[in-house]
């Protein structure tokens, strides 16, 4: 609890992946990725209760080893066409009683518990609607994005000429997929919390380091997650 604001933290865990089958239980370096992030949930000095929300028997299983509570999410909400929205709002269905509202993702397992608690500490530090934690881009800065038109290339947003990717303004960031923080009525009275270009919410940025942010949606990305956990937790005996 923090300010008299009761905290709830969400995982969304469906076993439906198909790019890596099983991911959010996959083994990396001794450990399913889930418990990456239910390891620094525990943690944290906010969250009053934390949800994994699945399908899946077998993460069910291995919640229950780790001692972290479920909820059996409708298979209707865990199609590859569900929206993590829907999911949401059902975990919010049955569990009322709470003001913030925390949703960890557990495909980026190299969060720590400062990283959660201190977007936590920004939603109630500050005039806003939601936190949303994002990570700073070069190579990809909109100054070099381009799209295709008529077979020839087009500038998505101006680029200057012969320009230095660290000389680009202003400087560019894109959501980590690692932590979002949301007030739950504003949430439920706009059906989102992440995107506020058309909408009246006020979104709050957490910056997190390069070594702290990678999506698993790859075969690929688990190669990288086992060599920055090494890092992370000083472990180097196998990554040569």
């Amino acid at each position: 609890m923090l300010k008299d604001k009761k905290v709830l933290a969400i995982t969304l865990a469906r076993g439906g992946s198909k790019r890596v089958p099983k991911k959010n239980i996959i083994n990396i370096n001794g450990k399913p990725l889930l418990q990456y992030t239910t390891d620094q949930v525990k943690k944290s000095k906010y969250i009053d209760k934390y949800i994994v929300s699945t399908e899946d028997l077998e993460i069910k299983k291995v919640c229950e080893r780790l001692n972290i509570e479920t909820l059996n999410r409708p298979q209707h909400l865990a199609e590859d066409t569900s929206t993590s929205i829907d999911a949401i709002k059902h975990v919010l269905d049955i569990f009322t009683d709470y003001d913030i509202i925390v949703e960890i993702m557990c495909t980026n397992p190299l969060k720590i518990v400062d990283d959660i608690d201190s977007c936590i500490e920004k939603i109630l530090n500050n005039d806003c609607d939601s936190v949303v934690s994002v990570v700073q881009v070069w190579d990809g800065h909109p100054s070099r994005l381009k799209y295709i038109e008529n077979n020839t290339l087009k500038d998505f947003y101006p680029e200057p000429p012969e320009s230095r990717r660290q000389d680009l303004t202003p400087s560019a960031y894109i959501r980590n997929g690692s932590i979002y923080v949301f007030k739950k009525e504003k949430f439920l009275k706009n059906g989102f919390f992440h995107h506020g270009r058309e909408s009246d919410l006020k979104i709050v940025p957490y910056i997190m380091p390069k070594e702290r942010t990678i999506n698993i949606d790859e075969p690929e990305d688990l190669i990288m997650a086992k060599i920055l956990l090494k890092n992370i937790y000083g472990d180097f005996s196998l990554m040569f």
